[in-house]
């Protein structure tokens, strides 16, 4: 005897219906690139001549061809379909480029910070330098004093050969 699959006495488990999985990041990409064709003067001239052999297509063509007669109810509907996928895009694209731009403006503002701190320490060092080197004996001291030295010593030579002589 096998048992059966679903007990009665048991509630079920509730099974929820899963929304499609999706890439956030590829589609993300895909709404940029869409927004971006949307924003040229290509997509404005596309646009421009789907709308006039539309409306062209219904004016001219024997009434059993055209299929939106004269208020052109379907070309509404689908332009306001098209505007309906293109400002959600648009604004998925400028929340992302926002995104971007704050993480670009975080980095510039670390890296600023980093430079800061480094200019800082070098001014401290070449400071420290700068007193360091004034106890040290430079090479025009050193000359000058040998000098001085040297001219002590001749007077000495010149006393004493006058003393001798």
């Amino acid at each position: 005897m096998t048992t059966p699959r679903f007990r009665l006495d048991q509630p079920r488990d509730t099974r929820r219906v899963r929304a499609p999985r999706y890439d956030p990041e590829a589609f993300g990409v895909a709404a940029e690139r869409i927004a971006r064709f949307l924003g040229t003067a290509k997509f404005l001239v596309y646009m421009t001549v789907f709308v006039a052999v539309w409306i062209s297509w219904n004016i001219v063509m024997p009434s059993s061809w055209r299929f939106d007669p004269y208020p052109f109810i379907f070309l509404t509907l689908m332009l306001s379909l098209q505007a309906s996928y293109a400002a959600p895009l648009i604004l998925l694209a400028q929340n992302r480029q926002d995104d971007r731009d704050r993480v670009q403006g975080e980095q510039d503002r670390a890296q600023a910070e980093r430079t800061m701190a480094d200019t800082e320490y070098l001014s401290r060092e070449i400071a420290g330098l700068r007193l360091g080197l004034g106890e040290v004996a430079t090479r025009d001291f050193i000359r000058s004093e040998l000098q001085q030295l040297i001219r002590e010593m001749r007077a000495e030579d010149r006393q004493a050969d006058n003393a001798t002589g």
